[in-house]
């Protein structure tokens, strides 16, 4: 729309950009301004630099009246941020971040960074979360902005990331770009890759490697549906290509890039991206480029003399990394390897039985759904890693074939596979090995690492989606939380137990629902009791800090209800003056937000400048209220898109499609407004994709699920065949099974629990 061209990835370019525009504003596009001649005196025309050769979708350019602020990078980039005049002062932080960001990556890849600056322009209205476009990045003001006074801790978390994935982009991507869209995850789950590597090294304080296990599960959801895609998967038009922005494209292929840097190494894992990204700048590559990059370069196995593939990588290897020794001996073929995760959908589900010091291992599809076809015929390499009772050194081995054995030194109480849960499979304990497993935690959860209590409490769940394990087994396992403090075993164990009772109270099985959420305020009590009402913390601490306490005000507990109520009329009657800390703020509004007056207080405050970065928080206490009216209203206003802006109406349907009292609203509102909410977000685009599973994803009736169907079948065949509408309907049907088997169990092991 922006000029005539063939917008296609593999036809690269050089681009030389004039602009019109009036005195008054700015024009800014990828490359530097060369020269300004006056048209007239109301008229001006910016000469831009030319560009280097790039694909059409990465040109940008924008007109307005925005300041910045800059800055000189190490090697001599000149990186400026960009935002409205009156925010600008919320800039320094993005600023700093891309500096340290750009150095980084240009030490890291090898290659210099090849034009001479770099802006980062916050966006009003942005659909998107950002864009990558060469040497003119775009964001969301809420992706780039930043205040330390007002910011939370899980902002500037993901302030850092998401610079740092649109400058991994700037080589992953534009530097040497996916030859058609079937291939888009070389693009994206690198970028989203990349976050993890530079971050931790830049900004080692912000402990990203706790988050990275939540990506994978995220990506495990969707990939474990039938309706789920390979990571390379061929797409043909423009909603097909839209709908490759996902969560398989993005999360799955960071994960499976982790899983095979654990494989081989960082050291030789980074030389084989660097050889991938010289050899192929300013082109265009397929899936089996990477592959060939990284084959290359030998594996880390005892390699004799004569073997060395002459580029020296094999040498310096060997000493660094003798601890990572793969049991099976052949040389790596990564190829072969990495075909079986991005040409086949899913992921393994890998079955453990110890017979004495046997290990038996057998691989299978985990697929949610008992009239899935088992599909025999898929096979995975899975690069296996165990520690035992005995043994806290990591055990590697190369699992290729659909059953294998592996013998222990000696017998072992328990084993715990996929160590850290790097590996993109889960893991099932035959015999007793679950109750192994669970009486550890019980006694001494630290024996194993965080994220191994946190793989442990995703996996037991998606076994009793597929009817290996029962449901008290899990419940049985969750109680060993009572004691646990850290993140991601906490996130995840509420992740898992929460919308078992938004299934309940969706079916009005209130009395279930109410013991299953008491039980989950039990379980975290002394955790929620312990946290401080003030910003003190690593961030980790405080996005644990601003979780607990939204959930235990939101599900009542007393004591927290009563601060957030003593928080909210202090702020109230300074007429929202009083600085609240950041991490209690959300507790402290949606408590506000259930009586009327609060309501209409806190929403008197969203409509002003100074609280713009709280819009946010602000939405998901008014979605939180229990007047149906007050809910409408919100969404209308989401639609008219000036009160609230476009951008954030997908996420206030998906609050008020989660609050117990309007989840039907939103339903309907989808189907009322479904042709204007297509026209405004486009058809295959995550946005749609968003509205869609979320609106519908606590459905478990079969009357729900008819009503679903039904509503999509009355659309044109493009909307009935959107990935995301399969995707709903089956999380529908997995929903109802799930409820048929395991509601009883549950209500009746809540009533025998011994907390």
């Amino acid at each position: 729309m922006a000029f005539p061209c063939f917008d296609e990835p593999a036809f690269k370019a050089r681009f030389s950009i004039k602009i019109r525009r009036e005195p008054k504003h700015l024009a800014l596009s990828n490359m530097p301004i060369v020269k300004t001649v006056n048209i007239t005196s109301w008229l001006v025309e910016d000469h831009f630099d030319t560009s280097v050769k790039m694909s059409t979708y990465l040109v940008a350019f924008i007109v307005s009246d925005f300041k910045s602020v800059s800055k000189i990078t190490s090697h001599g980039i000149k990186i400026s941020v960009y935002t409205v005049p009156d925010k600008i002062n919320q800039a320094v932080y993005a600023l700093d971040a891309a500096v340290k960001l750009l150095d980084f990556y240009e030490d890291y890849f090898s290659i210099p960074y090849p034009l001479p600056k770099q802006d980062l322009a916050a966006i009003p209205d942005f659909q998107s979360g950002a864009m990558e476009n060469w040497g003119l990045t775009t964001y969301r003001e809420s992706a780039l902005l930043y205040d330390p006074e007002k910011s939370s801790a899980s902002s500037k978390l993901w302030t850092t990331m998401i610079i740092a994935h649109e400058l991994a982009h700037q080589w992953f991507g534009n530097l040497v770009t996916m030859e058609w869209w079937n291939d888009l995850w070389l693009n994206e789950g690198f970028a989203k890759f990349m976050e993890f590597v530079s971050v931790s090294i830049t900004h080692p304080e912000l402990r990203v490697e706790d988050y990275f296990l939540g990506k994978c599960l995220d990506a495990m959801e969707v990939d474990a549906l039938n309706s789920s895609h390979p990571v390379s998967t061929p797409v043909e038009d423009p909603a097909q290509i839209l709908e490759m922005f996902d969560d398989v494209s993005y999360e799955k292929g960071s994960c499976i890039l982790n899983m095979l840097r654990d494989y081989m190494t960082a050291d030789v894992f980074k030389a084989g991206l660097v050889q991938y990204l010289q050899k192929y700048s300013y082109q265009n590559t397929k899936n089996e480029d990477l592959w060939n990059s990284m084959t290359n370069i030998c594996p880390t196995v005892d390699t004799d003399e004569n073997e060395l593939q002459g580029d020296n990588f094999c040498r310096r290897n060997q000493l660094s990394s003798s601890s990572a020794h793969w049991t099976k001996r052949e040389t790596l073929d990564v190829r072969a390897m990495m075909n079986t995760w991005t040409l086949q959908k899913g992921f393994p589900l890998v079955t453990v039985t110890v017979r004495g010091k046997n290990v038996h291992l057998q691989q299978e599809h985990y697929m949610k759904g008992v009239d899935s076809p088992s599909s025999t015929e898929y096979l995975w390499h899975i690069p296996l890693t165990y520690i035992t009772s005995k043994s806290d050194t990591v055990q590697r081995f190369l699992m290729t074939t659909k059953t294998d054995v592996l013998i222990l030194p000696e017998e072992v109480e328990w084993i715990k596979f996929n160590v850290g849960m790097n590996g993109y499979y889960i893991v099932h304990y035959e015999d007793d090995g679950w109750d192994h497993l669970i009486s550890l935690l019980k006694e001494n959860h630290t024996v194993i690492s965080s994220n191994d209590r946190a793989s442990l409490i995703n996996n037991v769940f998606q076994l009793v989606r597929i009817r290996k394990l029962s449901i008290s087994k899990a419940f049985d396992l969750t109680l060993y939380l009572k004691h646990e403090t850290h993140i991601m075993p906490v996130f995840q164990g509420m992740n898992e137990l929460i919308p078992i009772y938004k299934l309940m109270e969706r079916r009005d099985m209130d009395d279930t629902a109410n013991q299953l959420k008491e039980y989950i305020v039990n379980l975290f009590k002394d955790l929620i009791d312990k946290q401080s009402w003030n910003d003190e913390g690593s961030v980790s601490e405080r996005m644990l800090k601003h979780s607990l306490l939204l959930f235990a005000c939101v599900r009542g507990y007393q004591p927290c209800v009563d601060k957030a109520q003593e928080y909210f009329m202090k702020w109230q009657k300074s007429n929202g003056t009083l600085s609240l800390p950041t991490d209690v703020k959300t507790a402290v509004y949606a408590i506000g937000a259930q009586t009327s007056e609060g309501w209409d207080f806190l929403f008197s405050k969203y409509r002003l400048h100074s609280f713009n970065l709280e819009k946010h928080k602000i939405e998901l206490a008014l979605s939180l209220s229990r007047n149906n009216d007050k809910l409408q209203w919100l969404m209308d206003q989401g639609l008219h898109g000036d009160i609230i802006k476009t951008q954030d109406l997908p996420h206030i349907i998906l609050f008020v499609a989660r609050s117990p009292s309007g989840y039907h609203l939103a339903w309907t509102f989808l189907k009322k407004n479904w042709e204007e909410l297509v026209e405004k977000f486009e058809l295959g685009s995550r946005s749609i994709a968003d509205i869609i599973t979320g609106v519908t994803n606590q459905y478990s009736t079969r009357l729900q699920l008819a009503e679903v169907k039904e509503f999509f079948n009355s659309l044109e065949e493009k909307s009935s065949q959107l990935r995301c509408v399969q995707q709903a309907i089956e999380t529908i049907e997995d929903n109802i099974q799930w409820m048929d088997r395991n509601f009883e169990k549950v209500k009746k092991w809540l009533q025998n629990k011994k907390l």
